[in-house]
């Protein structure tokens, strides 16, 4: 069965400073033609600070598209034409104020794909030394040390809600048990 879709034309009609938006219209296999609402990003990062190998360090951040005070791993956009890693590294000193020595790539992720082409970089930081916090003039984060033993519970018991931090939050788990 041929599932690719075959683009005819496509129009933006917003551009800002983080996401595009556009409309394609697309022929379908069957001959049939749609619209798909496409929202274009250049790419984040998000990174899962271990303090320990007891204690990750995870951010309280109000998100205005929900209306809620978030428990997050830091996260961040990539500038146009940055490496994922240096991004990792940026974002992690900047929110946390910490630098890691070791810095490893855990996945890739697509955030939405059935109306967004973000990919998320999600990356393991360890061996942690505090360099003092430097947030961007429109962010406000607060620290939050947090067991790895409550993780799970937190997750369940709805306390962590937001997508790549508990993707990334669970693999690190999961590499932690080997």
């Amino acid at each position: 069965m041929q599932l690719k879709e075959e683009l005819i034309e496509s129009h933006t009609i917003y551009r800002g400073r983080v996401v595009t938006l556009r409309i394609d219209t697309v022929r379908l296999p069957s001959g049939r033609t749609a619209r798909r609402e496409i929202v274009e990003h250049r790419g984040a990062v998000a990174i899962v600070p271990l303090l320990d190998r007891q204690t990750v360090l995870l951010v309280r951040q109000y998100r205005q598209a929900v209306g809620e005070t978030l428990l997050e791993i830091p996260a961040g956009t990539l500038e146009p034409d940055e490496p994922p890693d240096l991004c990792a590294r940026r974002e992690l000193e900047e929110e946390t104020g910490y630098t890691a020595r070791q810095l490893r790539k855990l996945f890739s992720q697509y955030l939405a794909p059935g109306y967004s082409q973000e990919v998320l970089h999600v990356y393991l930081a360890e061996d942690l030394v505090r360099v003092g916090q430097q947030l961007d003039e429109d962010e406000l984060v607060e620290l939050a040390p947090t067991p790895l033993c409550d993780i799970e519970a937190m997750i369940l018991q709805g306390q962590i809600k937001d997508s790549k931090t508990i993707a990334g939050l669970l693999m690190t788990l999961r590499l932690l048990e080997h």
